[in-house]
């Protein structure tokens, strides 16, 4: 089945990163000479994989800040940030699907294996637990230093006791040796500006003049507050309750309007207290200052990035609906999406996915999803008896693209079955339709004797950036397929057969 739908082209590009590369970097280098012994660059979003930022910024390659850092391998270390709280709670990196903690593992790996050198991991609001210590044996094993930080009471408004021996004084010193220092994390709220602080306070304290800049992608601090990329920015924040701002700051120095988030300015009489017992005096006047983002600079196309992002916001919705069917997420985080919705002046029929599969559901009283193609056209799937309509839809998507007729059956019932009774009578499931990686496998064992069944898999690597939507909610199984594929997809929060409301 096929439906046509005018609408935004959403693979149009609308950032130059080409620019980027070079202005940031140039930038950058320009923040290291103002500091002499030693800087510590707080690199927020993902260093090598921003999808978040792909996503918002169409044109903006997710390596491009590793690409940066390359250039300066050799006077750089890095420290991995990791927060207590979400070793004991399973963090999910929802990108990637995988644990906070199994993500500074993966992360040690990724910027090894690019020559880039790991000084050691910080874990922040450290406690004596016992998922917390298996942590930091097992990195330890691996030969990681591990640093531990604790919780600071007052944190971060009483300046006087955090700025003390009982405050950062408490925390481990990181040993580094070089002049860079790059402190990331597996995502928001590890702890990385407050072990920039701390390292600042540690190092005054050695004699040594350090520096700090931040590196933060978002909020773009010269957009608009209520721009839909900043607005996607507290959509992927929801959970930490992150508010972008207008920086009072800035405002105040030098009377121009800029944003920010609720965290920086909230630390900023920390930093320019420390900064003032370092040199006597704070280098920067506001959060802006302290910054070194220049992504802003690169939009050519504002309406291309705005479409983007407000369909970003309608994905973390749906996102944050899920957590909380499977009691992940608190309720909180989903009333604050739906207030980011509202002022982002959307809602999740501007997400024409949505609407097509949920037409169809009705229609057929069954679970079905819906797929947009590249060009604008949207293919349905429905629940059959053979396949699960996640299965149909990418089937049919198929053969939308390498122009076979829908008629034509890829793959043949006799081929299915075998594999259903596999699944049935000899592994124990109970669900004979087959999930969406059995369906690519038995296409493509089709496609070796079959010239339609090779054409449709030839199509697959044009479903990367293309958005589906499912009525009910998946299994990791079609989850992990669609990821792999680069489809976006967004589902009811609805178990199949049950409402969940």
């Amino acid at each position: 089945m096929l439906l046509t739908r005018r609408k935004f082209d959403m693979r149009k590009p609308g950032f130059d990163n080409d620019k980027y590369l070079a202005l940031q970097s140039d930038h950058i280098r320009e923040r290291i000479s103002q500091f002499g012994d030693k800087l510590y660059l707080e690199f927020g979003g993902k260093l090598f994989d921003d999808y978040h930022a792909s996503r918002v910024l169409p044109g903006f390659e997710p390596d491009s800040k590793l690409r940066m850092l390359m250039q300066l391998s050799d006077q750089a270390e890095i420290i991995i940030v990791i927060n207590a709280a979400d070793i004991t709670k399973n963090k999910i990196r929802y990108d990637l699907g995988i644990t906070y903690d199994v993500d500074v593992l993966r992360l040690i790996r990724e910027f090894t294996d690019r020559g880039l050198y790991v000084g050691s991991v910080v874990i922040t609001h450290f406690m004596e637990a016992a998922p917390i210590i298996q942590f930091k044996n097992k990195l330890e094993k691996m030969g990681i230093h591990v640093y531990r930080h604790y919780t600071i009471d007052g944190y971060p408004s009483n300046v006087r006791h955090i700025v003390s021996d009982d405050g950062f004084g408490k925390n481990d010193y990181v040993e580094t040796s070089r002049p860079l220092v790059v402190v990331t994390a597996p995502g928001p709220g590890s702890g990385k500006m407050a072990t920039c602080l701390s390292q600042l306070y540690h190092e005054n304290k050695r004699g040594i003049k350090a520096g700090y800049a931040k590196f933060e992608t978002f909020p773009i601090w010269n957009l608009p507050l209520k721009h839909p990329v900043n607005l996607a920015y507290e959509a992927a924040t929801a959970d930490l309750n992150d508010v972008n701002m207008i920086d009072p700051f800035h405002l105040e120095a030098y009377g121009k309007t800029t944003v920010n988030y609720n965290r920086d300015v909230e630390i900023f009489p920390v930093l320019s207290a420390m900064f003032e017992g370092i040199y006597g005096e704070c280098p920067y006047k506001s959060p802006t200052d302290m910054g070194v983002n220049m992504a802003g600079f690169c939009i050519f196309d504002d309406e291309a990035c705005k479409e983007a992002s407000n369909q970003e916001i309608i994905r973390r919705y749906y996102q944050a609906l899920e957590k909380l069917v499977s009691h992940d997420s608190a309720q909180a985080e989903t009333y604050k999406l739906e207030l980011i919705m509202k002022q982002a002046r959307i809602s999740v029929s501007d997400r024409p996915v949505v609407t097509a599969a949920q037409e169809l559901s009705k229609e057929i009283q069954a679970p079905a999803a819906a797929l947009e193609l590249p060009d604008g056209n949207i293919v349905l799937g429905k629940t059959k008896e053979l396949l699960g309509a996640s299965a149909a839809v990418l089937l049919n998507a198929v053969k939308e693209l390498g122009g076979i007729d829908h008629e034509t059956d890829l793959i043949s019932p006799e081929s299915i079955a075998p594999i259903q009774e596999l699944k049935v009578k000899y592994l124990g499931g109970s669900n004979p339709r087959l999930h969406t990686d059995e369906i690519l496998i038995a296409l493509s064992t089709c496609a070796a004797t079959d010239l339609n069944a090779k054409k449709a898999l030839e199509q697959l690597p044009k479903l990367r950036g293309c958005q589906v939507h499912t009525t009910v909610l998946l299994s990791d199984v079609d989850k992990k397929i669609f990821k792999k594929l680069g489809i976006e997809l967004t589902s009811d929060p609805v178990q199949e057969d049950k409402k969940i409301n």
